[in-house]
């Protein structure tokens, strides 16, 4: 041992004596940073190479710095290219560094081509692969929330898989989609769906995209005509370079769970609570009964999220390949939802000559979705409790028990000797088979060819195949036994076959006219078609759940329903650029869109735009100066079309199936005319005008993007009412306008540049909303729900509701109307006329935020690096309609924990209601809450270990996920929507599907 200790001490004193000697032996280094016009650099990092050890510039550019005389010193500041300088034994070493022309060079991805960053005239927003997969998203929309400002980016469900909506620059319909137009790899994708439903988006691999650009204003998306009026996302995912092959590895593994539940009644609670309501003694003794069935745990649980992905990119001078397979598994939180994929990717380029290229690309993904219905659409009694499986949880009597003694789900009719016949047990909802599986492929194949210099010829072939399969099955099981019949038991097979076929032939000529002047011409002509086919079988009254849906053909009742549809649009499109000494640009687009959806008399539609842009740091005046790095001013103005507002049909007469007759005791089906022609029917159109500026600061250390816009949207879609004696009851056609206004700030900094290096990055966005027409003017204001209307000068989707004013007490004169009972919901008598009607409903709420924000921070210090994101919005409410059922004491169904505070004459509470069999709240601004929030999106923490032979890289990673929000909203959750993707209805919630809070761990290998 004694030697031991003796030999460390030994080792400890060669090792200090070796570091002294060093110390001996380094020399004092000092000089100056300067830039090109011999200025000197304050802030410039200045590193011996190899090590840690580094310093900064003061403000006048000096520095000194202890070093080896052979060190080699790293000198880089932000906007300059880095330079690396050997000391060689010398005490002064001054530095000149070379402005990094590379950002005049950066390249964007607009429609039909890329532009230089700098030549841009329309407003343009960029995100790389790296921000997009920063958290454990299924889609890309979800990458993009809170990163570009202008786009509002709303997570409706968040049910593996979930559905979200996409609004740039406002809502922009009334009938028809608001959802922008999604061009990935040139193959034009749409977005959609109800509440419970897939998003289309989420068959696409997040981890195979290079980079994605949002197409905001007309100068910019208006090249997609009668497409683009909503706004284009450019998706392009990654390609081969020539040079090494690179092969990366990537996966994380984490878990989620639910980030809050409601507070419910507990079972003594709720037994005392029944007792009160019904005026009986059905529970003799509520006390003894405890917590009692906890029905939030029963269907929540932590849930596992996996991801696999594999990469090989390479190739030479005349082949290029990029391919991946990926495989994606997210359980739900709540008990039988989950979401898997697997998906594979090819990106192929090849040279046949110096004038000839061909290539593909091609992703295809196979995907189940296992789902629980939630978000019922039913403002009432029975709906949320037996439509949705949070309502059922909530409502779910915690004094009942889950499961019987065989294990099998225990249906409440069947307890309590049948007196909660009007709730439903929830883990029947898990029992329920929901099964959407799919399928698609997106198809690729391009030829180009060089036929002279500058001109360039390109024919594209794409394809979008998607190809889906719906199960449903509700057991007989979970139906009580006296309550089975001949249409217990029901299933369904739904198939959907859809083709997308496009082909674009493409040329474009560049050149350059003396040294000053550069023009590019792009000519494209289209034309695609779509066809979709979709039959199902839907069947009641099974004999038994042997088959489930697997043989409908046994059930008692069958329904049996088709459909197909067939559409084209050919398309002719040309864009001039130009510029002048990478000062002044111009670019003019016109687009003609011919649709077979649209009516007779409007078969094609003319989309044209117009932007410049002035880069005024070229100017003379500005070279004198250091702090304006750069400096552009850029307006447009344009005409796009949103044409995804028309069926396929839409403005031709239809008939239909419509019931039947029995004659002769044989059952005939009746077919008759559902539908009049409308020959006028067109896209809606939309004109906007964008003016903006970009502007960077200290030697691109700060950079600031300020955009306005003003976009007025005719010709909306709208369906009007008919006189009777027309013989029919409404006719679809273009009768009402909007507009959307706005402000966008984009900003982001480098804050440090050294060896602690940190960077922020924001945006926040204002936009206004008004409706301007419905009708044509007929109209003023239309009811959408019972509490939401459209009404011409105001925004889209405004509560109008009662406004609430608190308990009628004992003694109070109770004014005719709702609830008009002592202890029940008082309502405002507005135009006080001693009534209550609807004359005293008034606006109480907008759905629409004053602002949306983002906002993110990275620090990189040696091998490890922190970043956080945070996103939110301001001032906008949300219509919380499940407290209209689970703060009303009518019996039968749990409360929120509020209603221990319910008015008695003992507790004259002027909030929460007395118990009473059938009351019923009114539709007041009771639920209508502040639903602004703050949300950190994620926090995540690296460290990339020390190369290794023959590996480049390996990062590993820990992250949290939607880790806290910050609201006053009482519901689940702030950002929610249960109409999903509806233009009007928008901002109610009747418990959705919660988001999840995630902690996961992950690690990347590049070799």
């Amino acid at each position: 041992m004694l030697k031991k200790i003796l030999a460390l001490c030994l080792l400890l004193t060669v090792i200090l004596s070796a570091t002294n000697k060093a110390d001996a032996q380094n020399i004092s280094v000092s000089g100056t940073v300067y830039d090109e016009k011999g200025e000197g650099i304050p802030g410039a990092s200045v590193a011996v190479k190899g090590t840690q050890k580094g310093t900064l510039t003061s403000v006048d550019g000096t520095y000194t710095i202890d070093v080896t005389p052979d060190a080699v010193l790293v000198i880089s500041f932000v906007g300059y290219l880095k330079e690396e300088v050997p000391v060689r034994n010398k005490s002064k070493v001054d530095v000149t560094l070379k402005a990094d022309t590379k950002a005049l060079e950066e390249v964007v991805v607009v429609g039909y081509g890329t532009q230089r960053k700098v030549e841009t005239t329309g407003s343009i927003a960029s995100v790389k692969a790296e921000e997009l997969t920063q958290l454990p998203i299924t889609n890309v929309a979800q990458g993009l929330q809170a990163r570009v400002s202008g786009v509002q980016i709303n997570q409706n469900s968040g049910a593996p898989g979930g559905n979200i909506s996409v609004r740039i620059r406002g809502v922009n319909s009334i009938n028809g989609s608001s959802e922008p137009l999604y061009v990935i790899d040139g193959i034009q994708i749409s977005n959609g769906g109800g509440i419970n439903d897939v998003s289309p988006l989420s068959t696409i691999n997040p981890n195979d995209i290079e980079s994605v650009e949002v197409l905001k204003d007309a100068s910019a998306s208006a090249i997609y005509g009668a497409r683009a009026a909503n706004g284009v996302v450019l998706i392009t995912t990654k390609r081969g370079k020539s040079g090494k092959t690179n092969v990366s590895l990537e996966t994380y593994y984490g878990v989620q769970k639910v980030a809050k539940t409601m507070d419910v009644l507990n079972a003594a609670q709720f037994a005392q609570l029944e007792n009160e309501t019904f005026k009986d003694n059905s529970y003799p003794d509520p006390a003894s009964l405890g917590e009692g069935i906890n029905w939030q745990k029963e269907i929540f649980k932590a849930a596992p999220i996996q991801n696999y992905q594999l990469t090989i990119s390479g190739g030479n001078e005349k082949t290029q390949l990029s391919m991946s397979a990926n495989y994606f598994k997210q359980d739900g939180i709540i008990l039988s939802s989950g979401f898997d994929r697997a998906s594979y990717r090819l990106n192929l380029d090849h040279y046949i000559s110096s004038k000839i290229r061909v290539g593909t690309s091609i992703t295809g993904s196979i995907s189940n979705n296992k789902g629980v219905n939630s978000g019922s659409q039913t403002i009432g009694d029975g709906g949320v409790v037996t439509e949705s499986i949070l309502g059922a949880a909530i409502g779910a009597p915690p004094t009942l028990q889950p499961y019987k003694e065989d294990g099998s789900i225990y249906p409440f009719a069947e307890q309590g000797n049948g007196r909660y016949r009007e709730v439903t047990n929830p883990l029947g909802f898990t029992s329920i088979k929901r099964n959407r599986n799919l399928k698609r492929a997106l198809i690729n194949l391009y030829g180009e060819y060089t036929i002279a210099p500058g001109l360039t010829y390109r024919a594209s072939f794409n394809a979008d195949v998607d190809s889906r399969l719906h199960d449903d099955y509700s057991p007989i099981s979970i139906v009580a036994v006296r309550d089975r019949n001949d249409n217990s038991g029901s299933g369904t097979k739904y198939n959907r076959n859809f083709l997308n076929v496009l082909h674009e032939s493409i040329l474009t000529y560049s050149t350059k006219i003396s040294e000053h002047h550069s023009l590019k011409f792009t000519g494209v002509f289209a034309t695609q078609s779509e066809k979709l086919n979709e039959n199902s079988i839907s069947a009641t009254g099974f004999p038994n759940d042997a088959t489930q849906n697997n043989a409908l053909e046994v059930a008692q009742n069958r329904t049996v329903k088709s459909y197909r549809s067939l559409s084209r649009l050919d398309s002719y499109m040309g864009r001039v650029n130009y510029g002048f000494k990478d000062k002044y640009f111009l670019d003019l687009t016109a687009r003609i869109d011919g649709s077979s959806p649209f009516g007779a008399n409007h078969k094609y539609g003319f989309f044209p735009a117009a932007s410049a842009a002035w880069r005024v740091i070229e100017e003379p005046f500005m070279k004198s100066q250091n702090f304006v790095s750069d400096l552009k001013l850029r307006g447009s103005v344009g005409l796009s079309g949103n044409a995804a507002s028309l069926g396929s049909y839409q403005s031709l007469p239809l008939v239909s199936a419509s019931g039947g007759y029995n004659i002769d005791n044989a059952y005939l089906t009746a077919i008759g005319p559902t539908r009049i022609a409308n020959p006028d029917l067109k896209w809606e159109q939309s004109t906007q005008t964008n003016i903006g500026l970009d502007a960077s600061f200290l030697n691109n250390r700060i950079s600031l993007i300020v955009d306005y816009y003003y976009k007025k949207t005719n010709d909306l879609i709208y369906v009007k009412g008919l006189p009777l004696s027309s013989g029919y009851p409404s006719i679809t056609g273009n009768f009402g306008s909007l507009e959307n206004k706005g402000l966008e700030f984009a900003t982001n900094a480098v804050i440090l540049d050294g060896s602690l290096k940190w960077t922020v990055n924001g945006n926040i966005t204002f936009n206004r909303n008004k409706m301007l027409s419905l009708d044509g003017g007929t109209t003023l204001e239309r009811f959408v729900t019972n509490y939401t209307i459209l009404q011409v000068g105001q925004p889209i989707g405004m509560f109008k509701t009662y406004v609430f004013d608190g308990i009628n007490q004992t003694g109070e004169t109770i004014t005719p109307g709702y609830d008009g009972r002592v202890g029940g919901h008082k309502v405002k008598d507005l135009n006080g006329d001693g009534t209550i009607d609807s004359h005293d409903q008034i606006i109480t709420g907008n759905p629409n935020p004053k602002f949306i924000y983002g906002f993110s921070t990275n620090l990189n210090y040696k091998r490890f690096d922190l970043g956080a994101f945070f996103s939110g919005t301001y001032g906008n409410d949300i219509y919380n309609a499940s407290r209209l059922s689970f703060e009303s004491p009518l019996g039968q169904r749990n409360q929120f924990i509020g209603i221990l505070d319910r008015w008695t004459s003992e507790n004259p509470s002027n909030q929460y209601v007395s118990p009473a069999v059938a009351s019923r709240l009114p539709i007041s601004d009771y639920v209508v809450e502040n639903g602004s929030y703050l949300r950190l999106k994620n926090l995540m923490l690296g460290y990339t270990l020390p190369t290794l032979k023959g590996v480049n890289r390996i990062r590993i990673y820990v992250s949290a996920n939607n880790l806290f929000t910050v609201t006053k909203y009482t519901g689940f959750d702030p950002e929610v929507n249960t109409y999903a993707g509806s233009t009007t209805q928008i901002g109610i919630d009747n418990l959705v599907y919660p988001q999840s809070r995630s902690f996961l761990g992950g690690i990347q290998v590049t070799f």
